[in-house]
């Protein structure tokens, strides 16, 4: 703590002893916590009250948007307007055409001076960014080109992580009388356009985040009153012809939207029911909403506003219409629906939307929507035990590679030390790093040469486990380890009765209850699902019979599943010899 309080009063000369005892008290709880960026920067995290107060990387010091409301002045600010932040949660950075020039001027900054963006009429900061130029540089450019790369903005998940509070009202520093005078009338001409909403999801759009934990997703708010508007357009246009004359003249954008509230609603109202619950999200979307699209349209979520579906059923969830919650690593399910909402209740069905075009739908969005198997990757972490070999290039602990990255290193590595064997080149000598890395303690006197492979093999095991995991349009998950694979085993039961049990669908996205009834239709036998032992929200699939040789065609062939991640199907009973 003497030594982060040392650190601080260093990277920000502008705190007094008495801010910073306050800023990091003696006796207050203050936790340190390991996040990773959205590219794998191992990020440092300090909170305070379980507020995040500072963040580092590559050992530098930044304040997060909760230490600057309560220290506004730390930072020089430059000031932006309201819509600007929109596009900087977005993950935009602050171009100088988005910097509003004050008559007193703009503050005197150097090239990668860390700044402080507040928006026009409130010196609480939204933002932390780095300059990319000096004043000067920025006037003699005509204000024009990238002014800041923003790191964190309020909104995003650093945000989130906190109390998510929102910003203080603070009152611009105005000196002048004449300045203060005019600076009022202004506010009082601009207020309910410049004034920051209470709630910070009714008019920021966080997108994609600065920063974003290893497991964790972006948090979007859409404007809500857009929400609500788009809810209530996809269930009143189609009642009448002239809302119906409206939604033609809108863009495209806006009619997909609308489109993905209705079938939205639609779903909920007359698919879901109450013992669908815990429904995942995927199999919503693939089973319930697409059947509910209306003929000659279809669902596509990159052509809404919103890009992702996450992104929708969080709108959704603001409106306080459904529950989304991760029940298992990077996978999410709705587990609450209120169907007594006000949105569900008034929506009807649109006039020329039959029960007969439904179903045709349903049968026909089933072939043409089928499951995508997610995309797996294997990627390595660098260990304590393998700094050595990995800090020349420029990596340290904590750094993620794939496997062909892992390689180049060890390649460079051996080119850069003359390491190949001048009489065999099959074979790598073995110096002092590579020893004390890749060697066991009773093999350092007795090996002196690896051949490559050996080398490769040998570096991969010793490095921390770790696998990408990516769902069809959605952004890409690392978990710690090797993924689990879906295990299929058989029990006997009582009476010589025999079971097939499949564990682990959820971790690639598939619907346990979706696989169970899919194969109780084809072997016509009794599936079953009960919760798997050890574990709180997971579950586990039980069929009557040895139904591995069925399993292994719809894993393998109908859900296009890589062999490798199946494991027991060797279990399957030999088929007898045809007479």
């Amino acid at each position: 703590r003497k030594k982060l309080r040392t650190d601080v009063a260093a990277a920000f000369p502008n705190f007094s002893a008495e801010q910073l005892t306050e800023f990091i008290p003696n006796k207050e709880e203050l936790n340190v916590i390991k996040i990773y960026s959205h590219k794998g920067e191992a990020v440092t995290l300090y909170t305070n009250n379980r507020n995040p107060i500072l963040f580092e990387i590559e050992k530098a010091l930044y304040p997060t948007v909760y230490a600057l409301w309560v220290y506004p002045d730390l930072l020089p600010a430059f000031s932006t307007w309201p819509p600007v932040l929109q596009k900087l949660a977005g993950g935009a950075d602050l171009m100088l055409p988005g910097v509003a020039v004050p008559s007193s001027g703009l503050p005197q900054v150097e090239r990668g001076t860390l700044c402080a963006v507040t928006l026009l009429g409130n010196r609480a900061p939204v933002a932390v960014a780095v300059a990319m130029m000096s004043t000067a540089e920025m006037l003699a450019a005509g204000m024009k080109g990238k002014g800041f790369a923003v790191l964190h903005t309020y909104t995003d998940h650093l945000w989130w992580y906190g109390d998510k509070s929102y910003p203080p009202t603070l009152a611009p520093l105005i000196t002048d009388p004449a300045e203060k005078e005019s600076a009022e009338e202004e506010m009082e001409r601009k207020e309910p356009v410049i004034s920051l909403p209470t709630d910070p999801l009714q008019h920021v759009d966080v997108g994609d985040l600065s920063l974003k934990e290893q497991d964790s997703c972006a948090i979007l708010s859409a404007e809500e009153e857009l929400c609500e508007n788009r809810a209530a357009e996809g269930t009143e246009d189609a009642n009448t012809e002239v809302q119906q004359e409206a939604e033609d003249s809108r863009n495209p954008q806006e009619q997909m939207d609308a489109l993905f509230s209705q079938c939205f609603f639609h779903a909920l109202k007359y698919k879901v029911k109450k013992s669908d619950l815990p429904l995942l999200t995927s199999t919503f979307l693939r089973s319930h909403m697409f059947s509910c699209c209306p003929a000659g349209q279809q669902l596509d979520i990159k052509k809404s506003s919103y890009k992702k579906f996450s992104k929708f059923l969080q709108c959704m969830q603001h409106q306080k219409i459904l529950q989304v919650k991760e029940l298992n690593k990077g996978v999410e399910s709705i587990v609450e629906v209120d169907w007594r909402h006000p949105d569900i209740k008034a929506f009807a069905v649109p006039e020329g939307f039959s029960s007969a075009s439904a179903a045709q739908d349903d049968k026909s969005e089933d072939r043409e929507q089928v499951f995508r198997a997610p995309e797996i990757i294997p990627l390595y972490g660098v260990s304590t035990k393998m700094i050595p070999l990995f800090q020349e290039s420029g990596h340290k602990k904590g750094s993620i590679l794939s496997s062909s990255e892992v390689r180049n290193v060890i390649i460079n590595y051996v080119k850069t030390n003359e390491l190949v064997d001048e009489t065999n080149k099959n074979f790598v000598k073995v110096n002092a790093v590579l020893c004390d890395c890749l060697l066991e303690k009773s093999e350092q006197d007795e090996i002196s040469h690896l051949k490559w492979d050996d080398l490769f093999s040998r570096c991969l095991d010793r490095l921390q486990p770790l696998h990408q995991v990516t769902f069809f349009g959605q952004e890409p998950v690392v978990r710690k380890g090797n993924i689990e694979p879906i295990d299929i085993t058989v029990a006997q039961r009582s009476s010589n009765k025999k079971v097939t049990i499949i564990k682990n669908l959820e971790l690639y996205g598939l619907d346990p209850q979706c696989v169970a009834n899919t194969l109780q239709q084809k072997v016509q036998a009794s599936a079953t699902i009960t919760p798997l032992p050890g574990t709180k929200d997971r579950v586990q699939v039980q069929i009557q019979g040895n139904q591995i040789h069925h399993l292994a065609k719809m894993l393998l062939e109908e859900y296009q599943l890589p062999r490798r991640h199946v494991q027991g199907l060797e279990k399957a009973p030999k088929l007898g010899r045809k007479k």
